[in-house]
């Protein structure tokens, strides 16, 4: 093409901007209007069908499909028809992906449009491709010729869950942030699905959701991704990176009961001796084991010469951080263990006293095979050309993310 285009705009049927993608910024929104009022113009000139519009310094070329007009804006001296086969292409992607090109299909797909059109163009420059990747298959993503003698795929789910607990025992903020942790080791050019047991596809295809289907939000995917496919059918089908990458993240804000519950009591015995007495109780089903126990308990700064008892693990005293750190290396569901400690305190009377900053208890924790959310891989298909077989290996991990219980 001669020249670039300048901005792409996509209009309703009153000429309203629906899409604009400006590309050299020498065209501005105004110019969709100007356009408009020329086409009415136009419409009471018969003899006027041609698809080229000109008025003051910028060349207007456009098509009309449904209720949709696409058009192209250009202040260079362009090839025409060149922009107008490319329209029409755009006409025929936009169908391949939303089945029918209308209003409508544009509003529902504002995303996947713009994804759309920067695969189409770049800076108003029509690739020679024509068409995205997405319908292609060239990816950025992948090299070539990628071999392994053992082809296999490994997929982690990984839930963090994050918890704040007022003095009151309250939960006063609970969500779940989680991933879809990738390792791929496939040889060639592999296409992959995945389906999860996601509320909304297994209603749309009418099935009977067995167990738990969840709702996932503010899911954000890999740029493998066919995001248009997903729209329309809520398949997960990618062509992957090589090596380790994030498929997917999602969050869930539902009300999350705490995994792993501790109270704590501290009594002052006399001016200089504290006790602490605390509980953790595992507040999942006996099936799944919490691993890595690390619960941190605040104690006061001037404290010093502890005596340390658990009934599981080891509890050691941290004065760099004021705190005690008991771990428990496994802590099965449904169990509840005990620390006990006495801290010497230096002797001050009640005027001296300072109040005391006030630290959380923190948690850390991991229970594997085990998902807060019920997050499921139904399947994970691998298909490759060459027709090789692939291993895919799935795992589920919950883990502690900010969980903290200001209870002390």
């Amino acid at each position: 093409m001669a020249g670039a285009a300048s901005a792409l705009f996509l209009l309703d049927i009153k000429g309203r901007v629906l899409v604009w993608r400006d590309y050299r910024g020498d065209v501005s929104a105004v110019q969709a209007e100007r356009f408009f009022t020329k086409l009415i113009e136009k419409e009471g000139d018969p003899q006027s069908q041609d698809p080229v519009v000109y008025d003051n310094g910028v060349s207007y070329m456009y098509i009309q499909h449904s209720n949709v007009y696409l058009m192209t804006a250009s202040r260079q001296n362009c090839n025409a028809a060149s922009l107008l086969s490319f329209l029409h292409r755009v006409v025929d992607v936009f169908k391949h992906y939303f089945e029918e090109l209308e209003e409508e299909s544009l509003r529902d797909n504002f995303v996947v449009v713009y994804e759309l059109l920067d695969e189409m163009m770049d800076f108003g420059w029509k690739p020679h491709r024509g068409l995205p990747m997405a319908v292609t298959n060239a990816v950025s993503w992948r090299s070539e010729g990628i071999n392994y003698k053992k082809n296999e795929v490994f997929l982690d789910v990984v839930e963090s869950v994050n918890i704040l607990v007022n003095s009151n025992g309250q939960v006063i903020r609970s969500d779940v942030v989680g991933a879809l942790k990738m390792r791929t080791y496939l040889s060639g050019m592999p296409e992959c699905k995945l389906g999860l047991n996601d509320r909304v596809l297994l209603e749309a295809q009418g099935r009977a959701t067995k167990g738990k289907a969840i709702d996932l939000e503010d899911i954000k995917f890999h740029q493998c991704v066919r995001l248009a496919k997903f729209e329309n059918d809520r398949t997960i089908s990618f062509i992957p990176p090589d090596g380790a990458f994030d498929l997917m993240t999602y969050r869930l804000s539902t009300q999350v009961k705490p995994l792993i519950w501790v109270e704590a009591q501290v009594e002052m015995h006399s001016r200089s001796r504290v006790e602490m007495m605390v509980k953790a109780r595992s507040q999942f089903k006996e099936r799944s084991t919490a691993t890595n126990v690390e619960i941190e308990l605040p104690v006061a700064i001037d404290a010093s010469n502890p005596n340390i008892r658990t009934s599981m693990g080891s509890a050691s005293y941290a004065p760099e951080n004021d705190a005690l750190l008991w771990k428990i290396k496994s802590f099965p569901g449904g169990k509840e263990y005990m620390l006990r400690a006495e801290f010497s305190l230096p002797s001050i009377t009640a005027e001296e006293a300072t109040p005391e900053r006030k630290a959380p208890i923190r948690v850390k924790f991991e229970i594997p095979y085990f998902t807060v959310s019920g997050i499921q891989v139904r399947y994970l298909k691998i298909i490759e050309k060459s027709g090789y077989h692939a291993l895919p290996w799935v795992r589920y991990i919950t883990m502690a993310g900010e969980y903290e219980l200001r209870l002390i």
